[in-house]
């Protein structure tokens, strides 16, 4: 990488804008150029984030209100979309249609399925991320199953399960049931229990189907999945202990854990953590275990900046606080 990567971000005014740009603006290798947010034209972010009010360049950076043509003739290097599902399109077209060499890491899941795109989850593309210019971010819950399963793709027998809590941050700021709290309220809340986008998304890029049932409770942020699988042979605990612990030997950001991982572990940090490793004694091929992380951050905003990190050819955690 030469010089500062000049970045632009076009959404930021939900949870995983306010954390990425968190992580953004103490970080020496980037300047953000712009941020975009029609609703939050002419504020400064310390008005719109006071808890970043600390942060370089809070207090002067504004939000802007700009169409995906002005966006596009904008000169950066990068441009982040953090918009909703089925926003991004606009941007990208008008940033191929200009021919802006400016890369773009889209945090929607609009192009998690389309082969053209790098799909952003470090542990499994980081050689390719380093030479795209296209990549989608991960959804948070199919960031926390896939890594659960990779150990194990080829020696599933059937299709595994997966249990997910999140916490209600995974709904965004938009007022929903999801997020409301007088419904959260003492309250566990199972949604979309079959053909969910992130069922389709893991399913998709292992290449292997995989049963997967969301619910949302009342903390704020952190996910928790529950992985129930049958195996081609049995495997004792010490064996997936010593296979997980292998595998991710790697890649700092994953510990392997024989005790069972709990949210409380990963919140507010960039990292995953697997294990409670459970064979069921009856049938020594079923298994039982766990994946935690943030879903704000390894489930999003940490996981771009890593995408973002690769992408310009610098050391995937760098600006991360991985303890």
């Amino acid at each position: 990488m030469a010089g500062v990567v000049r970045l632009g971000l076009v959404g930021g005014r939900g949870y995983v804008g306010e954390e990425l740009l968190k992580l953004l603006l103490p970080h020496p290798a980037y300047r953000l150029e712009f941020m975009v947010s029609r609703s939050l034209a002419g504020q400064r972010l310390s008005q719109v984030f006071p808890d970043l009010s600390d942060l370089p360049g809070a207090d002067t950076a504004a939000f802007e209100s700009m169409d995906a043509a002005t966006v596009a003739a904008r000169d950066v290097d990068v441009v982040v979309l953090a918009r909703s599902n089925g926003e991004a399109a606009e941007f990208v077209e008008a940033l191929d249609e200009t021919k802006n060499p400016a890369g773009v890491l889209d945090i929607s899941a609009d192009y998690r399925f389309d082969s053209a795109w790098t799909y952003g989850l470090p542990e499994v593309n980081r050689e390719t991320l380093a030479t795209s210019k296209r990549v989608a971010n991960p959804g948070c819950y199919a960031t926390a199953t896939q890594l659960g399963l990779l150990p194990l793709l080829d020696q599933l027998a059937s299709v595994p399960a997966a249990f997910g809590v999140s916490g209600f941050s995974g709904a965004g700021r938009t007022p929903s049931e999801r997020n409301n709290p007088d419904r959260l309220a003492d309250n566990l809340l199972p949604y979309k229990l079959s053909g969910h986008l992130h069922e389709g998304e893991v399913s998709h890029q292992l290449g292997h189907p995989v049963a997967f049932m969301p619910h949302v409770a009342e903390f704020f942020r952190g996910i928790s999945v529950t992985l129930l699988a049958e195996l081609k042979e049995p495997l004792t605990t010490d064996a997936l202990l010593d296979l997980f612990s292998e595998y991710y030997q790697a890649f700092p950001l994953v510990t392997v854990d024989r005790e069972i991982p709990e949210i409380a572990q990963v919140r507010h940090r960039p990292t995953v953590r697997i294990g409670g490793f459970s064979v069921d004694e009856r049938n020594p091929t079923q298994l039982r275990w766990v994946a935690c992380i943030d879903n704000l951050l390894k489930g999003a905003a940490s996981q771009a900046l890593e995408n973002l990190n690769l992408m310009h050819g610098l050391d995937h955690l760098a600006g991360l606080e991985t303890h």
